[in-house]
């Protein structure tokens, strides 16, 4: 059963789309940065690095979904790809909710700041090492990306949703493999950087 066969979820509005996608997308953008800039000081009673490893776990699912997504696609299982992808767009919600609660509660960590006072000494950077580069060559490289996915993410899905398969298909080749370096060097940032939360 090709996907042409299954009728549109919703109707197409193409200028709606745009608006709600680049408002959504710039309004989240703006959130993240805006709210980066700022910590909270609340006692919630647990580790505030509590929302790092949800994210963490969330981006691994994520990633795991992507892979189902794909090999459901493959298999030509559209419906079982549709339901997949959403629930893939439901967790990148919830890991959003989790990301600003992290970073507005818990702050910012620097990589190899062993004694949590938020300056690297060189000591510090010397036992940190190269594995401290290579750190920060994948959040050069996750940050940008983990930015501009969002409005890629909800063209692919809006295409797919008004029964534009081919277009949905076309955005797919650059949205999924994107997405995915972001869900798993994510968790590659997470595993690398919770050795130095306080």
């Amino acid at each position: 059963m090709t996907p042409e066969l299954f009728p549109p979820s919703m109707e197409k509005n193409d200028t709606r789309a745009k608006t709600f996608i680049w408002i959504v997308s710039v309004v989240v953008f703006a959130a993240v940065a805006f709210l980066a800039k700022f910590k909270l000081s609340v006692d919630l009673g647990f580790n505030l690095h509590f929302f790092a490893q949800l994210n963490a776990i969330i981006n691994s699912a994520v990633a795991i979904l992507l892979i189902a997504g794909l090999v459901a696609v493959k298999q030509r299982n559209y419906q079982l790809h549709k339901k997949i992808m959403l629930a893939a767009i439901i967790l990148s919600v919830l890991f959003l909710v989790s990301y600003i609660c992290h970073h507005l509660l818990a702050g910012d960590t620097k990589f190899g700041d062993l004694n949590h006072d938020g300056i690297l000494s060189e000591g510090e950077k010397s036992a940190a090492g190269n594995l401290r580069i290579f750190y920060y060559i994948i959040l050069i490289t996750h940050i940008p990306l983990a930015a501009i996915i969002l409005p890629f993410i909800l063209f692919t899905a809006y295409r797919s949703l008004i029964g534009e398969y081919e277009q949905h298909k076309k955005l797919a080749r650059i949205t999924w493999p994107v997405w995915l370096y972001v869900a798993i060097t994510g968790v590659l940032v997470y595993v690398m950087i919770s050795p130095y939360y306080s």
